[in-house]
């Protein structure tokens, strides 16, 4: 019997979570997953995830929506029968392309935790971590370093901070922590650090001039 955790009052509404279409090779990535779920639950934090119902994504998905909290999945409609398989939970919210979904999947969440995953795990990942670094947003990023799943990861962007091509005040963007607990205790507790040379930019116009790129021009 899994011993209900006590709810915990969280700065958050809804938390954007990145991870594989597959479960990986190892017992502890999926155990992180469900770990992750039950910790949202007992924070009482709505999940918005990439819409798949296989591997960790239907993992956590699952383990928010079976504890009460509102699941939101963004999935490119190309996309939706690979990801989709079975009866899907929550609310699913089809859109054109990967460029919308992760504008959508930014736009919903207060904050981003990146499970283990492969290209495009990271690559969403890379993506807001991209945007915080520009002042897009000020939402922080978490990676959940399941076992050092994300040690290589983390040893390429302090390499990438010794050699100057990350100024060293960015390389707090990401916050890390081996367990859902520590890491969203970490997530509440961020504050941003602005680079005075970059301007902080107000998501609500960026998004306006993203979507207006997305849509096709008429008459093409």
């Amino acid at each position: 019997m899994v011993e209900e955790k006590q709810i915990v009052k969280s700065r958050f509404k809804r938390v954007c979570v990145f991870c594989g279409s597959t479960t990986g090779k190892r017992n502890c990535y999926s155990s992180a997953a469900l770990e992750l779920g039950q910790e949202l639950v007992s924070r009482k934090l709505d999940l918005v995830y990439g819409g798949g119902s296989a591997g960790l994504m239907g993992l956590v998905s699952k383990e928010v929506h079976r504890g009460g909290g509102h699941v939101l999945g963004i999935i490119p409609r190309t996309l939706m029968s690979k990801e989709i398989t079975g009866e899907t939970i929550g609310e699913v919210r089809p859109v054109a392309d990967m460029h919308q979904r992760k504008a959508e999947m930014a736009r919903h969440s207060d904050c981003f935790i990146a499970l283990p995953g492969g290209y495009g795990t990271l690559e969403e990942l890379l993506e807001v971590i991209t945007w915080a670094q520009l002042g897009i947003h000020d939402k922080p990023v978490g990676l959940l370093n399941v076992e050092g799943y994300y040690n290589s990861l983390l040893s390429f962007i302090d390499k990438a901070v010794d050699d100057g091509f990350i100024d060293p005040s960015q390389r707090t963007i990401i916050v890390s922590a081996p367990t859902a607990t520590e890491l969203v205790q970490k997530l509440e507790e961020y504050e941003p650090v602005h680079d005075g040379v970059i301007a902080k930019a107000k998501w609500e116009v960026e998004q306006v001039e993203l979507n207006a790129c997305l849509q096709p021009d008429i008459g093409r």
